[in-house]
């Protein structure tokens, strides 16, 4: 189960490390060296966008996120750029180190450095980003067979004197407390 499991894990430290809070904040109040904050900000929305399309497992099934598809298509566009771990890992590792010299995009970057670590790793067990490919949906063809018919006899049934309903006094049941009605 160990196949597959660090990308995802890198994928959703990479996700967290883009949260832009800190360099928002950083820049906001102008805060010494607020450039590198500006920096963080451009760089986690960059980060963001290469990670939000989760990749897709070699065994069993992966839940695309919502939108997922559209983001996909621009990663595709990259090729080996963007499906290499070996080169998320180092990009990953770069882009950490200028948003590491402010205190407010520390945890930023200390969570990019951590997902760097992680596809490193991953790529050393061989693996890569695949994307999900959305299976085309089979549209039942009329005459090609596969729509089955209803069929033709229905099912069987117990004999007609055995579905007959049972009298009312067999049916009903005796209450073993006794019952009395009072009326005024």
């Amino acid at each position: 189960w160990a196949h597959r499991v660090w990308p995802c894990g890198a994928n959703e430290q990479a996700l967290a490390s883009g949260s832009v809070t800190g360099g928002i904040v950083a820049v906001a109040a102008q805060f010494k060296g607020w450039q590198f904050a500006a920096y963080a900000i451009a760089a986690g929305v960059f980060i963001c966008l290469l990670e939000y399309p989760r990749g897709k497992r070699k065994k069993g099934s992966t839940m695309e996120r919502c939108g997922q598809k559209y983001l996909t298509a621009v990663v595709k566009v990259f090729g080996p750029i963007t499906r290499n771990y070996y080169v998320r890992a180092i990009l990953h590792a770069a882009l950490a180190v200028p948003a590491g010299f402010l205190l407010s995009t520390i945890l930023g970057t200390a969570c990019l450095g951590i997902a760097s670590a992680i596809y490193l790793l991953a790529a050393i067990r061989g693996e890569e980003w695949n994307p999900i490919e959305q299976k085309p949906q089979e549209r039942p063809q009329v005459g090609g067979g596969t729509i089955k018919q209803p069929p033709a006899m229905p099912p069987p049934r117990p004999p007609a004197d055995a579905r007959k309903k049972q009298p009312a006094e067999v049916a009903s049941q005796e209450n073993p407390i006794p019952v009395t009605v009072e009326t005024e």
